[in-house]
C-alpha cells in the first residue's frame, strides 16, 4: 500500500550496500501519466522534491539523497508520462524504422533503457529501482513487465524485493499474513517471484509468521525480513543488517563485500537514540490537513532537516503543526501559543489560502523576538510583513495574491510575465540549483562560513528590486544575492535572536550526516 515504506526500504538497502564499498544509485518509477510531480497537490501526493538540475520529482528521491549522501538528477526519475512522451517522440522521428510501435515490448524496453543508462552514467555496481504504487494496480503492469524482462535478460543480476504490510488486529491480537500471501500471488501473476519479502508491521515478525510466508510465498525463511515500526527511519539499515539482508543480497548475486564499514551510520543512530533535551519547533503550514488526518509527507524534507540540525546540536526536535488559517482570527490566545515554542518555521507553498495568518505569525515572531526561519514563500511573506508594518506600505502584497495591487513587493520578473502572457507556464519557475553570494558579517555568513554557495529553488515570484532600497533603508538586511540576475536570496534582521528567510529551499540539501548550516544555526538560536 502507499506509504508502507518502499522508499525508506530502497534507501536503506542502498546504504547497506554502500557501507560494503559498492557504488550505488537509485531510480524511482511513478506510474502516473504526469511527466513530473510539479503539478500535483502535495496533500494528495506528498512533497515535491527538487534536484540540482531542476527536476520536480517524488519525495522518495529525497530519501535516497539523505541515506546515500549523494545528489540525484532527472535520470533517476521515471514516470509513465515521461516514458510515453519519449517513445512517441522517437516514433515521430522515425527511429523505429517504420515498424509498428506497440505497448509491449516498446514501452518496457524504454523503461529498461533508462534504467541501464543510470547504471552506466553513474558507474554504479547496484541500481536500486523502486516501483511506486501497489502490486495488482493496472497502471503498474508495464513497469512490472519491464522488470520481468530484465530478470529474463540478466537472471543472476536482477533481484526482486516485495515490501508488504502485515496487520495486527487489535480485536484478536494476532499478526495476519494473508494480505502478504495475496500480494505475492498478484506479483507472481505478473511473472515475478520475489527474492526477498520485507514484512512491514507494527511489531517484529516472529518465526511462525516467517515460516508461513516462506511456505505460501515460495522462498527461504531467511529471505523473509522483519521490518517493524521504528522511532527513526535511519535505524532501518541496522535492522536489516541484523536480519542478514546485506549478506543474503551479495550471496544471491555472487559478490563479496569490498569493505564493511557502517560505523558512521551506527554512530548516527546512537546519537539519534540518545536521551537529549528537547527543542520545540512550530511549523506554520497549510498542506497537512486532509479530512480528520494530518499528512506530514507534504513537508518531509523540512521535518528531516530540523531533526538533522537537532541531533547535531544534541537536541531532540519536538515539532508541532500549526494551521496558518487559525491565525487569521483576531483571537489573541492563538498568538500566545507561539510563545511556548523555541522557534517558528514558515515553509514554502502556493496560493492565497492561509497567507494572512502566516504574515501575522511572522509579525508576532519579529516583535516578540521568537527565532524565525522562512523558507521560499516564508521569505516572500517576511518581506511583505516588513513592507506593511515597518515601511508603512499597507497594501504591500504579492502578484500571486493580487496582481492588480499598486504595491507588488513580490512580483514576477519581466521575462516571466511575457511567458505567462503567452501561456507558457512550464518555463516560469526558477528551479534547481542557483548560485548565491553571502554578505559578510551576517547570520548567514556565520552559518555557511563561505561566501559563494549553491541552493535549490522552486518558485515563480521574486522580491521586487524596485522596493529593495526602501526595505534596506528601514533595516532589512539583504544577506544573499544571486549574482547572475541580481535577485534577493536571503533576508535577515538585526537585533533579533534569529530572523532569517531564504528564497531557496535549504531543507532539500540537508543530510543526517551533513545537517544544513542554516538549520543548524536556527536550532542554536532556538536553544
Amino acid at each position: 500500500m502507499s506509504s508502507v515504506g518502499k522508499g525508506a526500504a530502497t534507501a536503506s538497502i542502498g546504504r547497506i550496500l554502500q557501507n560494503r564499498g559498492f557504488k550505488v544509485s537509485a531510480v524511482k518509477i511513478d506510474p502516473y501519466i504526469n511527466v513530473d510531480a510539479g503539478t500535483m497537490n502535495p496533500i494528495e501526493h506528498g512533497e515535491v522534491f527538487v534536484t540540482d538540475d531542476g527536476t520536480e520529482c517524488d519525495q522518495d528521491i529525497g530519501n535516497y539523497e539523505r541515506f546515500l549522501n549523494e545528489s540525484f538528477s532527472t535520470q533517476n526519475y521515471i514516470t509513465t508520462g515521461r516514458v510515453y512522451q519519449s517513445v512517441i517522440a522517437k516514433e515521430r522521428n522515425l527511429e523505429f524504422d517504420g515498424k509498428c510501435v506497440e505497448v509491449v515490448p516498446d514501452i518496457p524496453n524504454e523503461v529498461i533503457s533508462r534504467i541501464k543508462k543510470v547504471g552506466e552514467k553513474t558507474k554504479s555496481d547496484f541500481v536500486m529501482i523502486e516501483i511506486g504504487g501497489t502490486v495488482g494496480e493496472y497502471q503498474n503492469l508495464l513497469f512490472l513487465e519491464a522488470a520481468r524482462m530484465m530478470k529474463l535478460q540478466n537472471p543472476k543480476k536482477t533481484l526482486f524485493v516485495l515490501v508488504t504490510y502485515l496487520p495486527t488486529l487489535k480485536t484478536i491480537g494476532e499478526m495476519k499474513t494473508k494480505p502478504t500471501q495475496t500480494s505475492c500471488r498478484l506479483l507472481n501473476e505478473a511473472g515475478i517471484q520475489p527474492d526477498f519479502i520485507l514484512g512491514r508491521a507494527s511489531y517484529p515478525l516472529d518465526e511462525p509468521r516467517k515460516r508461513k510466508i516462506s511456505v505460501f510465498c515460495n522462498l527461504d525463511p531467511k529471505d523473509v525480513i522483519s521490518a517493524p515500526d521504528v522511532e527513526s527511519i535511519y535505524e532501518i539499515p541496522l535492522r536489516f543488517e541484523k536480519e542478514g539482508l546485506g549478506e543474503r543480497i551479495l550471496k544471491k548475486v555472487g559478490l563479496r563485500a569490498k569493505k564493511k564499514n557502517g560505523r558512521q551510520w551506527e554512530d548516527l543512530v546512537r546519537r539519534i537514540k540518545k536521551e537529549k533535551p528537547k527543542v520545540k519547533i512550530g511549523i506554520v503550514g497549510k498542506y497537512f490537513e486532509t479530512g480528520d488526518f494530518s499528512l506530514l509527507d507534504s513537508y518531509i524534507s523540512v521535518i528531516e532537516a530540523v531533526k538533522h540540525a537537532g541531533w547535531a546540536n544534541n537536541r531532540q526536535a519536538e515539532i508541532q503543526w500549526l494551521s496558518s488559517q487559525k491565525f487569521e482570527t483576531k483571537d489573541p490566545n492563538e498568538f500566545k501559543k507561539l510563545k511556548k515554542f523555541d522557534g517558528i518555521i514558515v515553509p514554502g507553498g502556493f496560493g492565497k489560502r492561509g497567507i494572512e495568518g502566516k504574515i501575522k505569525v511572522i509579525e508576532y515572531c519579529r516583535k516578540n523576538k521568537i527565532p524565525f526561519f522562512g523558507l521560499c514563500l516564508g521569505m516572500q511573506l517576511a518581506a511583505i510583513e516588513f513592507a506593511r508594518n515597518v515601511c508603512g506600505i499597507k497594501d504591500a502584497t504579492s502578484a500571486e495574491f493580487d496582481s492588480k495591487s499598486k504595491n507588488l513587493v513580490i512580483d514576477l520578473m519581466p521575462e516571466q510575465k511575457q511567458l505567462l502572457k503567452d501561456k507558457k507556464y512550464g518555463a516560469t519557475m526558477r528551479l534547481g540549483a542557483w548560485d548565491c553570494e553571502i554578505k559578510p558579517g551576517t547570520v548567514s555568513a556565520k552559518a555557511y562560513k563561505i561566501k559563494n554557495i549553491s541552493e535549490r529553488h522552486r518558485h515563480r515570484y521574486e522580491l521586487n528590486n524596485d522596493y529593495r532600497e526602501l526595505l534596506v533603508k528601514k533595516g532589512l538586511i539583504v544577506a544573499g544575492i544571486n549574482p547572475e540576475k541580481d535577485l534577493v536570496e536571503i533576508i535577515e534582521l538585526k537585533n533579533h535572536p534569529f530572523f532569517v528567510a531564504t528564497q531557496f529551499h535549504p531543507e532539500l540539501k540537508s543530510r543526517p550526516l551533513e545537517p544544513h548550516p542554516l538549520f543548524s544555526q536556527f536550532i542554536k538560536a532556538c536553544i
